[in-house]
């Protein structure tokens, strides 16, 4: 036998054993070590394709199984209904929340909150506690019946006896907010109207708090303010500590649209 063909008996000896076993693989291919079709390179190169074809395909098949991820909503403001949740306005990212304990109960929490383009509604502060009308809460709310109305309302101007504590909304300042005489429960009223900001029921939006004209007429009532707590129940308004209507007034932002959402637990879940 001649060299040649001795060779030649080895090298396919050889071949057929790298085949066999799978050897020779090193995750790059083997090297080529011919120059034709057939060589041991071009056997690893298709085998690496066939493979990677496989598991690109299983890949993309576990993928398109997997559930896409919910997509985050927006939180809203705790305990309230679609019926409320409907009257805020979608223009206002700031709302100053005030929950009755119930509705013929004269305590309340106030919590601030302000709107998030993503994110939702959030707590801005508070919670505080504030008092409202004697004999508690009302739809319908009327002239003298001791109850404070239930609703959202704007908040867009603000007064009192003392100077402006620096809110951005317009602000009357002067003598015609001083609180004389006692409350539901004989206590005085003086300083009550240090701070007022105006609640928008059966009044003119724009105007000062002390402006009487009612949109609804006398016998809807009117009035209604946020103002400093003195200590009893109020006539129909919601009175917060004195810190914190300043802490309010510095807060509220006639650019966010503020408004009161203002009731008793089961009707703002509504």
């Amino acid at each position: 036998m001649s060299v040649r063909a001795t060779r030649g008996a080895w090298v396919a000896l050889s071949l057929a054993t790298l085949l066999l076993t799978g050897c020779g693989n090193d995750g790059q291919g083997v090297r080529d070590e011919g120059d034709g079709p057939g060589t041991l390179a071009d056997v690893s190169s298709d085998v690496s394709s066939d493979v990677s074809s496989d598991v690109g395909t299983d890949a993309v098949g576990a993928h398109a199984g997997r559930a896409a991820p919910e997509p985050v909503r927006p939180r809203e403001i705790p305990a309230l209904g679609p019926a409320t949740r409907a009257r805020i306005p979608a223009a206002s990212t700031q709302a100053l929340v005030v929950t009755g304990e119930g509705p013929d109960a004269n305590r309340a929490t106030a919590v601030l909150y302000t709107r998030d383009r993503v994110k939702g509604w959030l707590p801005a502060d508070g919670p505080w506690p504030a008092r409202n009308a004697a004999r508690g809460w009302t739809g319908e709310h009327r002239a003298g019946d001791l109850r404070s109305p239930v609703g959202v309302f704007g908040l867009t101007d603000a007064g009192g006896r003392l100077a402006d504590p620096g809110t951005r909304l317009p602000y009357d300042h002067g003598p015609g907010f001083t609180a004389r005489g006692t409350g539901v429960e004989g206590e005085p009223l003086a300083g009550s109207f240090d701070y007022v900001v105006a609640v928008n029921y059966n009044r003119a939006p724009g105007t000062t708090p002390l402006d009487w004209t009612r949109p609804l007429g006398a016998g809807r009532g009117g009035g209604i303010w946020l103002h400093v707590d003195h200590g009893g129940p109020t006539q129909g308004c919601v009175a917060l500590p004195r810190d914190r209507m300043r802490q309010l007034l510095r807060a509220l932002d006639p650019a966010r649209t503020p408004v009161v959402v203002m009731g008793d637990a089961a009707a703002l879940s509504r």
